[in-house]
């Protein structure tokens, strides 16, 4: 374990990141870089400060923070993720362990066990909180794994199409969802009728429905 652990928090629950960054500041071992309030900034410090942990909201605004935690691990595979959430869906079980996470804690855990999730972390450890880690199996072929995973129509859907999914359910329109994720129009149009059909849905507020009733976005 290194001397000093570095860590980057990004949470917009301005309350909780406060409280999170003053009492891991009080840790002779942890050293906060900064607190961040979307997905986006979180990859740009992530990248030019090449934190050793980053705590990561998921329900971020920006880009999806699935996205986010890969575009970070690509320019720096050695800073390790450990999710933040109220919830333990699971679909963002299964997309956490897609993304290479270290860890999953949700935020009904003291901060106590953020404190140990993050030691663990860099010790190449991974902590996940008990009402994520019932879900969990070790399959011989794909190491950790969501159990029962792959069993929705939801499981149907293409990265790309879950990041569309998700900026719909949010209420962004094609053009903003273009420019949110640097593709034409054309494109999220396509993406946007792929996932209709496949989830057998033409309509914009049974596709916010169906994301939050999935897990696919939080309420």
């Amino acid at each position: 374990m290194p001397d000093i652990i570095t860590i980057l928090i990004a949470d917009d629950h301005a309350l909780l990141a406060e409280t999170l960054s003053e009492r891991l500041a009080r840790e002779p071992d942890l050293t906060v870089l900064g607190h961040v309030t979307d997905a986006d900034e979180a990859v740009a410090q992530a990248q030019r400060d090449r934190p050793a942990v980053v705590l990561l909201d998921i329900d971020l605004p920006g880009q999806v923070a699935f996205n986010a935690a890969q575009q970070i691990k690509q320019t720096h595979p050695g800073t390790h993720i450990i999710y933040l959430s109220a919830f333990s869906n699971d679909r963002y079980i299964e997309e956490a362990l897609r993304s290479g996470c270290s860890g999953y804690v949700t935020k009904d855990e003291p901060i106590e066990t953020v404190i140990e999730a993050v030691r663990m972390a860099v010790t190449n450890g991974a902590y996940f909180s008990p009402r994520v880690r019932s879900r969990l199996v070790v399959d011989p072929d794909k190491g950790l794994t969501l159990e029962d995973a792959g069993g929705t129509k939801a499981s149907t859907l293409t990265p790309r199409e879950l990041e569309v999914l998700r900026y719909l359910a949010r209420g962004m329109s094609k053009k903003e969802i273009a420019g949110q994720m640097y593709r034409s129009v054309s494109t999220v149009d396509k993406h946007v009728e792929n996932l209709m059909r496949k989830l057998g849905i033409h309509d914009r507020v049974e596709i916010a429905r169906y994301a939050i009733r999935e897990g696919l976005v939080e309420p």
